[in-house]
């Protein structure tokens, strides 16, 4: 008894020898003759035609199940000698335009809707003084009220005044215009040199560090006394001086601070809970010894923006303050920057300073 053979998935897969091949070229296959009885049946009943093939499903005319046409129907019957697409006869030359191509060359085209005008987007002119460079939102209060401004040659002591496009802002008699290329220094800020732009009694300003550096009118960011050291941001980017400034975005200050004698551990304690001074509670984030052995050097955190506020803390207790660096600013560190020197922060610097504090 064969085998009986089980098909496998591969053998559905693979054609059969032959299969393509076509009917009349199969040499096996015998030509069907079919049922003569059959073959007759069928040229019986098989009607005549009058020479063409009628159309399978389609009734004629005159088809009495069709019913008569309604009045006033349209006559939708194809004209005798009609063509399936009638085209107006060509005048013109072969190969060149028409007449009417040549008097009308381009089509009419569908007018274009005028579009529609946006507001005009109108800058207080205190922000639009932080964007020329001049100084942060804040200090530029203070410059307005002190009829500092003019716009359109009138002294402007309003800082909400909307500056549209076409007004002109003067500052000292001097037009303004805001800033486009944004600069950013990292200064390790040196001793016996004051944080302002400019001094009225002739001292040395931080300004005077960077002479010949950039034609961008760069400003401080915050402020740092006279005898006290460390990190200080210049630029002149108005917007990130307003943000660092403000006490609602906690920029973290940290500060090294040299005292006169050793802190006592209940004035550590006093600190640490917040101290009570005559403008308001001193809070600090963290206090703490920077050298076990030497009590004297002292470690805080703040994000105070209030003047002089590290100072006036160990002032309350009695204590000097000998030396007072800055040594953390906004999370930038004087890492390999020496005193008196500074650097262009990274673009990811500036990222972070941006959008992550």
């Amino acid at each position: 008894m064969p085998k009986k053979h089980i098909p496998v998935p591969s053998d559905f897969a693979r054609p059969t020898p032959g299969a393509y091949q076509k009917k009349s070229e199969d040499p096996k296959k015998k030509p069907f003759k079919g049922d003569s009885s059959a073959r007759k049946k069928f040229d019986k009943d098989k009607k005549p035609t009058s020479g063409r093939l009628e159309a399978p499903f389609r009734s004629k005319p005159t088809d009495p199940t069709r019913g008569p046409r309604p009045a006033g129907a349209p006559d939708r019957t194809r004209p005798k000698g009609a063509t399936d697409r009638e085209r107006p006869a060509y005048t013109g030359e072969r190969g060149k335009p028409s007449k009417e191509r040549l008097a009308n060359p381009y089509r009419e085209q569908p007018k274009a809707t005028e579009p529609t005008t946006k507001t005009e987007e109108k800058m207080p002119l205190n922000k639009y003084i932080a964007h020329c460079g001049i100084c942060s939102r804040r200090d530029a209060i203070d410059l307005i009220k002190q009829g500092k401004v003019k716009v359109n040659d009138t002294i402007e002591k309003e800082p909400g005044y909307k500056v549209a496009e076409k007004d002109i802002i003067l500052y000292e008699d001097v037009k303004i215009l805001p800033q486009r290329n944004l600069v950013y220094y990292l200064l390790n800020k040196p001793k016996d040199f004051i944080t302002t732009t400019d001094d009225p009694e002739g001292r040395k300003t931080v300004m005077d560090l960077f002479k010949n550096v950039t034609e961008a009118r760069i400003f401080p960011v915050g402020r740092l006394d006279r005898n006290t050291t460390g990190l200080l941001l210049m630029t002149n980017d108005g917007e990130l001086t307003q943000k660092l400034s403000h006490p609602k975005h906690n920029t973290k200050k940290v500060y090294q601070v040299g005292l006169d004698r050793p802190l006592a551990k209940a004035d550590f304690e006093a600190i640490a809970k917040g101290l009570m001074l005559e403008d308001g509670l001193a809070e600090v984030d963290e206090v703490a010894y920077t050298n076990p052995k030497d009590k004297k050097e002292i470690g805080i955190e703040i994000h105070s923006g209030r003047n002089r506020i590290v100072r006036r803390i160990f002032e309350h207790l009695k204590y000097e303050v000998k030396t007072l660096d800055r040594v953390i600013y906004a999370g930038l560190t004087k890492k390999n920057l020496p005193r008196g020197k500074f650097r262009e922060l990274e673009p990811q610097e500036v990222i972070f300073l941006k959008h992550f504090k």
